[in-house]
């Protein structure tokens, strides 16, 4: 498994699976899963303060690499499954990095990976990134894959690695998943906020 990346140092893989039966006494309408995967890596740059644009760089292109690997091993598990619909990305950084680590993980590439494995994705990814010690949790966001207004695809569920990350370390995860359980709210259209947000415009 090491082997799949070359770029940084991995301790920890893991793997966080939910499927959703029933929610509030009712059964699950169709199948709802959310898996996420997880990797525990050294940081190349805790220790040296506020990051160098070069430092942002590079943590850019390690997000791609280890991104595509995560991606593959999410999507591996739903294979005969209902294809995901929604997809989500965090990062935990330890306590000798810098916030921005984590903001160049999830930020500027990390997306292309997770699209090109999905095969699809021109909805920003939501993104969620903290500093942090071992053990702590975050959540990771879902939003619509090809649709950033699709509300039904808009959940979450928090994941969290015992002992990871360390202070010189970074928790990087990547998830997809189907949609909420028994989704059926209805919210606004993109095009509906657009009118109301230009309308609040013209009133100021």
């Amino acid at each position: 498994m090491v082997d799949e990346v070359k770029s940084v140092k991995i301790r920890q893989f893991h793997m966080f699976e939910r499927e959703i039966l029933s929610e509030a006494g009712k059964p699950a309408d169709k199948v709802v899963r959310h898996i996420v995967a997880g990797v525990v890596f050294e940081n190349p740059f805790a220790g040296k303060g506020a990051a160098s644009d070069a430092d942002l760089a590079r943590l850019a292109e390690i997000s791609v690499e280890v991104g595509g690997m995560l991606t593959k091993r999410v999507l591996e598990r739903f294979s005969g499954q209902e294809r995901p619909r929604a997809y989500g990305k965090g990062v935990i950084v330890g306590s000798n990095g810098d916030s921005e680590h984590g903001a160049a993980l999830i930020h500027p590439r990390i997306g292309l990976a997770m699209r090109r494995g999905l095969g699809a994705g021109p909805a920003l990814i939501p993104g969620n990134a903290k500093v942090g010690g071992p053990g702590t949790s975050i959540d990771i966001l879902f939003g619509g894959a090809e649709d950033a207004w699709d509300y039904d695809a808009m959940d979450g569920t928090t994941v969290s690695i015992p002992g990871g990350p360390a202070a010189n370390e970074i928790a990087l995860f990547v998830g997809f998943g189907t949609t909420r359980v028994n989704a059926r709210i209805q919210g606004a259209s993109a095009d509906q906020v657009a009118k109301l947000v230009a309308d609040m415009r013209a009133s100021k």
